[in-house]
């Protein structure tokens, strides 16, 4: 990220956190009844990606739209302040690629809300483009996969893979994925990203939690991690709610965006 100044803001740091925009994939999570499973996979990894992305095709195509609603809480620790903002966004997407926002509510710093969160939308509607979406989909033509073992808990059987990325586009990441055995869907991702978007970043974690609604797998929480060099840490959570996957969104004569100077 370049700047015109020798002088960074926390809001500048902030701008790093990303949302990862993956193909239509609990919160519940029970680590202390997780038992990984010691025998051979009954399916190598060439064929667990390949039914990954088999299925995530045929969800993608099956899916014309939906609604929810967002809220966006960041939290900042450290140099020069301790810094909040939250944001509330009813979300819309439209099969094949278009996703609308418009803004409920905003609290908090304005700046923050302004250029970070907002700017997030921005690059989860970039991303949704149809080149990003061929560079960034979770296939073999962008990542190298490795079955690092199977986990059973009360909510269902995964294999856990490692993924590592095979380019340097910003919206790639290396690290975890919980790949659902049975409808070979995205379930959880613990990951960073391929490159630091920032030389004002030591280290960022992201989490992301899918859930079944219907036949789709859609996230319902994100937390992104982030070490400010300067000393502080930035802690940007997603929560996603109320999906209808029957309700396809009307389309705007006005950009959503264009809403986002309402505040509480």
């Amino acid at each position: 990220m370049r700047t015109t100044s020798t002088k960074h803001t926390p809001a500048s740091a902030f701008a790093i956190l990303m949302i990862f925009a993956f193909v239509p994939n609990s919160l519940s999570q029970n680590p202390a009844v997780s038992v990984p499973l010691t025998g051979a996979s009954s399916l190598n990894v060439a064929e667990i990606v390949a039914q990954m992305e088999l299925r995530n095709e045929s969800r993608a195509a099956a899916l014309q739209g939906y609604t929810a609603r967002r809220v966006y809480h960041l939290n900042y620790h450290g140099l020069p302040k301790n810094i909040d903002a939250e944001l509330t966004v009813e979300a819309c997407y439209r099969a094949p690629s278009t996703k609308e926002f418009t803004v409920i509510s905003q609290s908090g710093s304005k700046v923050v809300v302004d250029k970070v969160l907002k700017r997030l939308l921005k690059e989860e509607q970039e991303a949704q483009n149809s080149e990003n979406q061929q560079q960034t989909a979770l296939t073999p033509r962008n990542y190298d996969f490795e079955l690092a073992g199977e986990e059973k808990t009360e909510e269902g059987r995964f294999y856990i893979l490692k993924v590592q990325p095979k380019g340097r586009n910003k919206f790639l990441y290396r690290g975890e994925i919980w790949v659902d055995a049975n409808d070979f869907a995205i379930r959880r991702v613990e990951a960073e990203p391929a490159q630091n978007p920032s030389i004002l970043i030591s280290h960022a974690q992201i989490e992301q939690i899918y859930a079944r609604f219907g036949s789709f797998w859609l996230p319902v929480r994100n937390q992104s991690t982030s070490k400010v060099r300067l000393g502080g840490t930035a802690t940007l959570v997603i929560e996603y709610e109320n999906y209808d996957v029957r309700q396809r969104c009307a389309r705007k004569t006005q950009p959503t965006l264009a809403e986002a100077g309402k505040t509480d």
